[in-house]
């Protein structure tokens, strides 16, 4: 029986690895050259972190558990 994630959960996983990578970039421009970066680049940098992780949860399955 294949069982993979539910397509919730890798949403939920995904957005957050997206806003979060957003947030990071953002923080790295600022630290590194002072300067705001473009919200529309921040998106453009988080979204193209959700590929590889949707991705990546699409194939990996939950822990099975031992049934006693």
């Amino acid at each position: 029986m294949k069982l993979f994630l539910p397509f919730w959960q890798r949403l939920l996983i995904t957005v957050g690895v997206m806003l979060l990578t957003s947030y990071l970039a953002g923080l790295a421009c600022q630290g590194l050259f002072a300067v705001p970066i473009p919200s529309y680049v921040a998106g453009l940098i988080g979204g193209l972190a959700a590929l590889p992780t949707w991705d990546f949860l699409k194939r990996i399955r939950p822990a099975q558990q031992e049934r006693k």
